[in-house]
């Protein structure tokens, strides 16, 4: 099944990245109500979701937020099985697309040789691109660094990807070892649009309109995936694409904390209010941008 970027009423089309921790059901929904193009999942662990599959304890559609074309799953992992079982089972909850996870740096993600470490051994992260495209009929993409270190192999991954099946590709313009530090490298990134024929997504230091066209024109990609920017200004994607939504922080605020305490109970709920609420506060408190 191909991705169809002409589908997309806004060019180029603006998608949420998959957040840990912050990408959730909650924000993804208030994020596409504002007009976001497609959002991303924060990540699953592919084992212990196939695991709980067979203990039948996992969430149902509506938890994990299938209902629509617009929501991409996220997996990371390392073996090939249970990154197969998981794709099948969220696909079989109403997934429309999966993600699979090579850019997280996040050591606890690494050091279990997922996420980003995947770019350290590329046979090995084809072997996992190929059991999941092989186990699915949805599009599978995958989101990439520009490599582990300054020896940058994401194009030579992204082009082996697109031959094992993966339908786009999103690189955020830092390796795994500058975590978010520096400023992202878009011009880095159009040497991977070059290796492929496929949708290539800009990621990294996204966070106002300026920034959003120089990332297109130094990068050449097809769209524009906006991360930490979007913390506090669940808006963001939709002024990106042109867009002119209605904003009333107090409203905005009080939606998404009621929510999250419908979707976590009360006391999660609460806790992880907290930090949104300071990102939505902190541009009025004269705090920088994400």
């Amino acid at each position: 099944m191909p991705l169809d970027f002409s589908s997309f009423p806004t060019k180029p089309p603006v998608f949420l990245a998959p957040m840990a921790g912050i990408s959730d059901l909650p924000f993804r929904q208030l994020v596409l109500g504002f007009g976001a193009g497609l959002v991303v999942s924060e990540m699953i662990a592919s084992q212990e979701l196939a695991q709980a599959k067979k203990r039948t304890e996992v969430h149902d559609r509506a938890e994990l937020g299938l209902g629509n074309g617009q929501t991409a799953v996220q997996i990371a992992g390392r073996e090939a099985h249970w990154m197969a079982e998981s794709a099948k089972m969220l696909v079989g909850l109403g997934a429309r697309m999966v993600d699979i996870n090579m850019g997280c740096p996040a050591k606890k993600v690494t050091s279990g040789l997922s996420g980003s470490a995947l770019m350290r051994d590329p046979d090995h992260a084809l072997g996992l691109i190929e059991a999941v495209v092989g186990a699915v009929e949805v599009p599978v993409s995958v989101k990439m660094r520009l490599g582990w270190d300054d020896n940058h192999n994401a194009d030579y991954i992204a082009a082996r990807a697109e031959a094992a099946g993966v339908k786009m590709i999103t690189v955020h313009g830092r390796t795994r070892c500058q975590f978010y530090k520096g400023r992202a490298d878009w011009k880095a990134v159009a040497r991977v649009k070059a290796a492929v024929n496929i949708p290539l997504v800009v990621n990294g230091d996204i966070v106002d309109q300026a920034t959003a066209e120089t990332a297109i024109a130094h990068s050449g990609a097809d769209a524009l995936m906006v991360g930490r920017g979007a913390r506090g200004r669940p808006w963001l994607l939709a002024e990106l694409q042109g867009l002119k939504p209605s904003i009333n922080l107090e409203e905005i605020i009080i939606s998404h904390y009621e929510s999250m305490l419908s979707f976590y109970g009360t006391h999660i709920g609460m806790l992880n209010a907290r930090k949104h609420l300071g990102w939505y506060l902190q541009p009025l408190a004269g705090g920088g941008g994400a």
